[in-house]
């Protein structure tokens, strides 16, 4: 009896050991969410579209974008981070999602911890533009008009308070000491509309998808770039940390893909193996390239723990360098 009952166990045990190892081995069994924390149009979007298409067949499963802007993009990441951690909902996230929203946005349930970074796709400077009509040609330009009538700071853009951009922003006022107002909006795409519409003034926008070519057509006035050199693709406009008493105003932006911090290991595995696999691709480099993105290297999971814990500290230090209280 004894002996039978043993023998029972086994068979479970092997059976569940079977069912086990068949979902481990079926993932993805259902459709991809890779969910962009900004409207369709800004450059997030266009980084997600661009590997879309490879990761999706490197998986074989299908692989939508869902577009849900709001709140310097932390709805986004609350969907993500509320969702099953079994790598079939993505984040196509920044440091800005990441670790500024949840310093700055009161009621945001996440932290920057709480993600795994599967993959890192480029980073880039942003371009200090204006308004197309404004009458600068330079950033001392900008500063001296900026603080020729105080009691009407000029307005500046961002994707909302907490953002990268915003935070760009008011580090520029304040070693400037230029009076800026903020102007918080929900992406890049209505930012950059009202932007060229001559409704704010000016704005620290990403090197990145249909950005360039926006100035390069002149539909806004480059003057700069955050960073110690010019820029491979506009030499013309010169670095802003690499000017006097502007040293501290050098940035940059990357994005990459995220997911729940308890994803299986084995998952997060052949998510990082699709998404640098779709990188790789020739013609998605020459996009990335051309919209004024350095292309990241791959990255095993274990490198991309260790750079994803230094960029967490270093935009942390980044928003207590300009004592940001969130609202």
């Amino acid at each position: 009896m004894k002996l039978l009952q043993v023998i029972k166990f086994a068979a479970t045990v092997c059976a569940s050991l079977a069912v086990w190892a068949a979902q481990a081995q079926s993932y993805p069994n259902k459709t991809i969410n890779l969910v962009v924390p900004y409207p369709a149009g800004g450059p997030s979007d266009f980084f997600a579209r661009k590997v879309q298409p490879d990761a999706a067949a490197k998986l074989g499963q299908t692989m939508i974008v869902d577009n849900i802007g709001g709140a310097g993009g932390s709805i986004a990441l609350s969907k993500v981070i509320n969702a099953p951690a079994d790598g079939h909902t993505l984040a196509l996230g920044s440091p800005m999602e990441l670790v500024l929203a949840p310093m700055v946005i009161q009621g945001v349930k996440y932290k920057a911890e709480d993600f795994k970074l599967v993959a890192q796709f480029s980073s880039t400077s942003t371009i200090l533009a204006v308004r197309a009509s404004m009458n600068v040609k330079s950033v001392d330009d900008l500063i001296a008009l900026a603080k020729k009538n105080p009691d009407q700071p000029l307005t500046y853009g961002s994707v909302g308070y907490g953002s990268l951009y915003h935070l760009i922003g008011e580090k520029f006022g304040q070693v400037t000491k230029a009076p800026l107002l903020h102007v918080p909006y929900k992406g890049i795409a209505p930012l950059i509309s009202d932007l060229m519409g001559g409704q704010i003034d000016l704005a620290f926008l990403p090197m990145a998808g249909s950005i360039p070519q926006t100035i390069l057509d002149g539909k806004v006035k480059g003057l700069a770039v955050t960073a110690k050199s010019p820029h491979p693709l506009f030499k013309q406009f010169p670095a802003l940390a690499a000017m006097p008493g502007l040293e501290s105003m050098e940035f940059d932006v990357w994005a990459g893909v995220q997911v729940h911090k308890n994803t299986p290991d084995d998952v997060v595995t052949s998510l990082n193996k699709a998404f640098y696999a779709a990188l790789s691709n020739p013609e998605t480099r020459k996009a990335f390239e051309a919209s004024g993105n350095v292309v990241s290297p791959a990255r095993n999971p274990l490198e991309l723990a260790k750079l994803y814990s230094s960029e967490i500290d270093r935009y942390r230090g980044i928003a207590r360098s300009i004592d940001l209280q969130p609202q």
